[in-house]
């Protein structure tokens, strides 16, 4: 196991060829190639050089005649504890030894031997102690996870049994509608006996039990044939999951079972789910239909392992890694950045950056799996699959504080990105940043309806969100059968129909996304009243490189979250010129640059106009804090329920998301430091971003003036503030024509707005909070597809069910 407290330098660690030294005095770790300039940099001599290999697997992982105890199956639905799934199951030989720098000295255990007294007990000390520190990887290991921890049902203490005179029989069940044999559930209220739900795969039942809850509402059920004396599996329909009955031999009893003398005869579904998770990592699971594709290796073509639920940190690394400002960035410079780093290199965001471009673009760790030895059936990893980087001390450094970022759930690879650019930003202030690649400028035009002006905004974006216009399928027909099917199968319990997805042109989407949206209680400050508008969305700006997001993601009418299943007909070259703004037009009025209307606070009465209280409270009704509800309906400016919610959805994470509002062109909120007290190196530090010295004072003011919180509220509000509008050149839209500087806006590039696809990113699964992602990326006019650790070259690079794409500009 890693045991080293930090390894900075080396992407692979002890198990990488050269293997390891830790600095015994400042416990950092190296590889070979640049443990000496640790050495000169620091004058420190002695270091512990760890390496290990991997022990050939068991040729009968039963027979334990070895000595060793037999390698053992997951028994339960757990991670990190007894009966788990085992997060470390390979095993490894070690060798640990003390190097004497410069001259490599090596010094053995025997070595020890021979040397004094004191000096040989602090090195053994010291090496005890290196050996028995938690490295970055033991202390990222998947936490401890229970998934058998079953609730008790809120139907069983009361539940009703009727006495209709069942019994059931200890053997030879058969569900009353189709005879199936197996997967088959007892009712505990009336004894029927009916097979269970079918599953993704085509096995399991006909959905008969399912039918029997929705006609009759007896909610509890008992798989036959996993009663034992030590429980059963009960499933509650009304609950939609596996319970507990407390009063089990009680419901049992009533139809003739004695739960002491039964024995299982069938998996439990704690079984059958745990077979499932041992099979999602086959290869033709995951993409590509399970064509044999051919492994890839060398620079730009290494893997990356899954640290638990990371594919998408994953997938959005290695395509970032393939755009040359970020190489230029952190590979090209990574020298200069490891002769400037630190004294505690772990905790620099640079390095990270450069540690983890290297070990991908370099080639130096684009390695095949070692061969686990002879005589085992098969590799003990699936074909095409490298050793892998793994980015422990990287992710961990990204994700410190953060509410998601910090977890091993999965997440969405889209707020990944915006979170990396975000630290990108931070750690930027000076110097080249690379995050402009992806930076544009959005124009919106809104022309009220009643006088016929106009306003201009220009907000910072980084992603364009493609919509996805459901009604314009050109497989409408289709569709509708296989809703229709699909209908009559869950009336009558028979078998769902094979999915159809919806096939949606790409060039309707972009028309959704350029058509005028209307606002409707939009108020206008030409015609002191609410009225109508229209709002027009183009580029004021075209970036190198353009990120497409197709909004696959989207609630239902329940607010449930839920993935639209569509083929989109993303094409490799793209023309956006169309789409770019052209400001005001000749002779067109624009509407009067007036203050939004002020919000209720303790100290300020409200005057004309006021927010629309019936938006406000039905935002309140389902459950949001007051103050984010009025926040919602403030910065959407009355436009209705719609547009609050969607506002009130993208800024749930925010820091400030129920704290009191503080108003643009307000003093102060309640709670608040008036502006000569905002801290001066803070602002600053902002400004040197881009950001005026306005829109940084209100985001201190709005978080208490802590610097990363404030920077965090700055980028989240950018859609919604006014007072972070900028025009042409990049100056704030509220600047006086009398002032002779300005501060200048965040920096964008422009130029064509052609481009050509060259990576993008999929999702599979029904929820960005569960499921997988890869990503295919073209390298010298080869498809290639990075899976974790597996790359190859792509067959059929599946370009309609993308989530991110990725387009680059193409030069004239």
């Amino acid at each position: 196991m890693e045991r080293s407290h930090r390894w900075p330098i080396l992407p692979m660690g002890i198990e990488s060829e050269g293997g390891l030294y830790v600095c015994m005095n400042s416990f950092l770790g190296f590889g070979s190639q640049y443990v000496d300039r640790h050495h000169t940099r620091s004058g420190q001599r002695a270091y512990l050089h760890m390496s290990r290999t991997r022990k050939a697997p068991k040729e009968d992982e039963e027979n334990s005649g070895s000595g060793d105890p037999p390698k053992k199956k997951p028994t339960r639905l757990a991670i990190g504890i007894e009966g788990g799934f085992n997060v470390e199951q390979e095993q490894y030989e070690e060798e640990v030894k003390v190097v004497l720098f410069p001259d490599r000295q090596e010094v053995t255990s025997d070595d020890l031997a021979t040397m004094p007294d004191l000096v040989r007990e602090r090195v053994s000390l010291a090496m005890a102690g290196l050996m028995s520190a938690d490295s970055v990887s033991h202390a990222l290991q998947v936490q401890q996870w229970d998934g058998e921890v079953r609730a008790e049902s809120r139907h069983a203490v009361e539940l009703k049994q009727l006495d209709n005179g069942t019994k059931i029989p200890p053997s030879g069940w058969r569900c009353e509608v189709c005879d199936l044999q197996e997967n088959l559930w007892m009712n505990l209220s009336d004894g029927r006996v009916f097979c269970g739900r079918r599953y993704f795969d085509g096995s399991g039942g006909n959905n008969h039990a399912l039918l029997h809850f929705q006609q009759t509402g007896h909610p509890l059920a008992v798989k036959l044939g996993t009663i034992t004396p030590d429980g059963a599996d009960v499933y509650s329909y009304d609950e939609d999951d596996m319970v507990l009955d407390p009063k089990l031999p009680e419901h049992l009893s009533h139809f003739g079972i004695d739960m002491m003398t039964m024995e299982k005869t069938e998996r439990t579904m704690t079984e059958l789910e745990i077979a499932v998770n041992q099979r999602v990592g086959e290869w033709e699971v995951i993409q590509e239909s399970g064509a044999t594709l051919r492994p890839l290796s060398g620079p730009g073509l290494t893997g990356m392992k899954n640290l638990g639920n990371s594919c998408y940190l994953n997938s959005v690394m290695q395509v970032l890694f393939t755009v040359p400002d970020f190489q230029s960035k952190y590979v090209s410079n990574i020298d200069k950045i490891f002769d400037e780093a630190p004294s505690d290199p772990t905790q620099d965001f640079k390095t990270q950056v450069a540690k983890l471009g290297y070990g991908l673009l370099s080639g130096e760790y684009s390695k095949p799996a070692p061969d686990p030895g002879e005589g085992s059936e098969s590799s003990s990893e699936p074909r095409g699959d490298q050793v892998g980087i793994a980015a422990r001390m990287f992710k961990a450094l990204i994700g410190r504080g953060h509410p998601e970022f910090s977890t091993n759930r999965q997440q969405d690879a889209q707020e990944f990105l915006l979170h990396f650019i975000n630290m990108v930003e931070r750690n930027c202030r000076s110097g080249v940043n690379p995050s402009e690649a992806f930076r544009f400028l959005v124009e919106e035009r809104i022309v009220c309806q009643q006088s016929q002006k106009a306003k201009y905004t220009q907000r910072v974006d980084y992603i364009l969100q493609l919509p996805v216009p459901m009604d314009q399928a050109t497989n409408t027909e289709e569709l509708q059968e296989a809703e229709r099917r699909r209908e009559e199968a869950d009336s009558s319990g028979a078998p769902p129909p094979a999915p159809v997805r919806a096939c949606i042109p790409f060039t309707a989407c972009m028309a959704a996304l350029s058509e005028p949206e209307t606002l409707t209680d939009f108020w206008s400050s030409a015609a002191q009243a609410k009225t109508t508008a229209t709002k027009t969305t183009r580029f004021a700006s075209f970036p190198d490189h353009m990120v497409i997001q197709v909004k696959k993601f989207t609630f239902g009418q329940d607010w449930v979250p839920k993935k639209l299943d569509v083929s989109i007909d993303v094409p490799d070259t793209l023309d956006l010129t169309a789409l770019r703004g052209t400001g005001q037009q000749p002779g067109e009025e624009l509407l009067p640059e007036v203050a939004p209307p002020p919000l209720m606070t303790p100290d300020v009465e409200v005057k004309a106009p006021v927010l629309d209280d019936s938006t406000v409270s039905q935002l309140c009704e389902m459950g949001f804090p007051l103050e984010a509800c009025r926040k919602a309906v403030y910065y959407t400016g009355n436009t209705g329920i719609d547009a609050a919610m969607n506002w009130v959805m993208g800024h749930m994470d925010d820091p400030d998301f129920s704290a009191p509002m503080v108003l643009p062109g307000t003093s102060s909120a309640p709670g608040t430091t008036p502006t000569e007290s905002v801290s001066e190196e803070h602002l600053a530090t902002i400004v040197s971003m881009g950001f005026s010295r306005d829109q940084a004072t209100r985001a201190l003011r709005a978080t208490s003036n802590v610097l990363e919180r404030a920077v965090d509220w700055i980028f989240s509000h950018l859609d919604d503030l006014e007072s972070m509008e900028v025009s042409e050149g990049g100056r704030s839209a509220a600047e006086s024509e009398g002032s002779r500087e300005p501060p200048p806006g965040p920096k964008v590039r422009d130029g064509p707005g052609k481009y050509e696809l060259f990576a993008f990113i999929s999702h599979m699964g029904t929820s960005t909070m569960c499921g997988h992602y890869v990503c295919h990326i073209k390298k010298d006019q080869q498809w290639v597809i990075f899976n974790d650790q597996k790359v190859c070259a792509s067959e059929k690079p599946p370009k309609d069910l993308g989530y991110l794409y990725f387009y680059r500009r193409v030069t004239e």
